[in-house]
């Protein structure tokens, strides 16, 4: 990969000319990308009959072209990762430890094994391979089967993973994928997109991938796209202002896709406060939860809710709970967790602000943004917890669980609970508030790409369900003359379907 340089990979097609500026977020890097405006009618598949191609691959040969390419995305010896991985260092929100992490583990992700947990589990392999037949009906008998889409993916750039998992969903399903990065990681999907070229140009999974950066917003470029005789599905994710600009482009056969953007919450019950050792147990949890990946996923948590009996005696002992949590994150391992790249200034003056109302909050550590623990000393959440990041947590102590149900909604996306016993009161209550995954905490970020995402089921979502239907044969039928001769009325005999031909035939 040439410096600076976000190619434009069309169906095997390597594109690096009529390249024009863009900024990576924030203004972090200058990078040089093909104009999207002259390539934008190449994009899209010309017909959705060109999908035929994948529908000759066995799933076998699916694994087979998915584990070879991920043993050709071994960073240490892929040029184009690196390359990618090196640009990665400026535009992403993490930090160069935690970049290093997330592309060291790409490879394994196309493994063959993984790739076939997640089919099985997420979808099934059956329905994928064929027609699977379904319980039957009278004389009807029916069978269904997932084909694929032609898809547009917005996808994220706060991890690398996500343009990977992105290019499994669409090997899997037998789909067509327009993959339009982001302008915080727009190397990770090209860098894979050109592996996929260079090892097999001519495969139709290569052929069924179009990779590209626009800005988001380009109406020009969008109104070319976003289209259903271009696309079907829409997969967007990101921010509130990013997935509202997709929907004013729905519209009937094209459906939308949406990862919203959400929060995360823990909730530690009084155990966690009960002895030192179980203090320490929670509080190395709680920072797992909160400090992994610097805070930049949605399955972070922000708020931590304690339960205490409201006594001055648990309130100290939440705040010993704040320290060792501080501590905890302070120690987690620079693999994963590290110093924040920049911390948020808004975020640093509404804490600095706080920092002088000791009689309401009390925050611990923050003074070289190195991230922060705020422990509340009413049973309230900062008023900026919505913009709590980059390893900044609100520690809140409650005295019952509804006060914390009344505060999960539909943003809510997951929920780590301590002790493991706690969680028997909030599985059948916290759904109906909007919580969409209630885990062990210290586990929030242990999601299995085969469950569900933000109550979704992406991978089946991302499928068209097909129905075959057969009637037994049928004899003996009735025609209008010999029903009611003369009168033209089409009166039908008694029947157990009424509605079908069976209708029509003698008793």
């Amino acid at each position: 990969m040439a410096s600076n340089i976000a190619s434009m990979i069309i169906r095997g097609q390597i594109i690096e000319d009529d390249l024009i500026e863009f900024g990576g977020r924030g203004g972090s890097l200058v990078f040089r990308a093909p104009d999207p405006h002259k390539h934008a009618g190449r994009i899209p598949l010309p017909s959705p009959a060109a999908l035929a191609d994948l529908y000759q691959l066995t799933f076998d040969d699916i694994l087979d072209y998915l584990s070879e390419l991920g043993a050709r995305l071994n960073i240490e010896k892929n040029p184009h990762l690196r390359a990618a991985k090196d640009m990665t260092y400026a535009t992403a929100p993490t930090t160069k430890p935690i970049i290093d992490t997330f592309y060291a583990g790409i490879g394994a992700m196309f493994a063959r094994e993984r790739v076939r947990a997640i089919a099985d589990n997420a979808i099934g392999i059956a329905y994928l391979e064929g027609w699977v037949p379904q319980p039957a009906e009278g004389g009807t008998t029916g069978s269904v089967r997932a084909f694929g889409a032609r898809s547009l993916h917005i996808i994220a750039g706060n991890s690398p993973t996500v343009a990977a998992e992105t290019i499994i969903r669409n090997a899997i399903t037998r789909s067509d994928a327009i993959i339009k990065v982001p302008s915080n990681d727009p190397f990770t999907a090209i860098a894979i997109g050109k592996t996929m070229c260079e090892m097999a140009l001519d495969h139709p999974l290569t052929r069924h991938c179009a990779i590209a950066y626009w800005r988001g917003g380009d109406e020009a470029v969008e109104k070319r796209i976003y289209q259903p005789h271009n696309v079907e599905k829409i997969v967007a994710w990101g921010g509130f202002d990013s997935v509202k600009h997709v929907t004013k482009f729905i519209q009937p056969g094209l459906e939308l896709i949406s990862l919203d953007p959400k929060y995360s919450i823990s909730i530690a019950g009084a155990e966690a406060l009960a002895t030192p050792a179980a203090m320490r147990e929670a509080a190395l949890r709680i920072a797992v939860d909160v400090g992994t990946l610097n805070q930049v996923g949605c399955v972070n948590a922000r708020v931590v809710y304690v339960l205490t009996n409201g006594s001055a005696e648990d309130l100290d002992r939440v705040n010993q709970l704040g320290a060792c949590v501080y501590e905890e994150m302070l120690g987690l391992s620079p693999t994963v967790s590290t110093k924040p790249k920049n911390y948020d200034r808004q975020l640093k003056a509404s804490v600095d602000s706080i920092r002088l109302q000791d009689e309401w909050f009390n925050v611990i550590g923050g003074e070289d943004e190195e991230g922060c623990v705020i422990v509340s000393q009413l049973p309230e959440p900062v008023d900026f917890s919505a913009a709590l990041a980059d390893r900044t947590a609100n520690i809140v102590p409650v005295s019952s669980l509804d006060e914390i149900i009344q505060r999960i909604d539909s943003y809510t996306q997951t929920i780590g609970v301590y002790p493991e016993s706690l969680k028997e009161k909030l599985l059948n209550i916290a759904p109906l508030y909007g919580a969409q995954r209630i885990v062990s905490l210290g586990h929030a970020l242990n999601h299995p790409p085969w469950l569900p995402h933000d109550s979704l089921e992406l991978d089946r979502r991302l499928c068209k369900w097909i129905v075959n239907e057969s009637a037994q044969p049928l004899g003996g039928l009735v025609y209008a003359a010999a029903r009611q001769p003369g009168t033209g009325a089409n009166t039908a005999p008694a029947a157990r379907f009424p509605f079908t031909v069976e209708a029509y035939t003698q008793n």
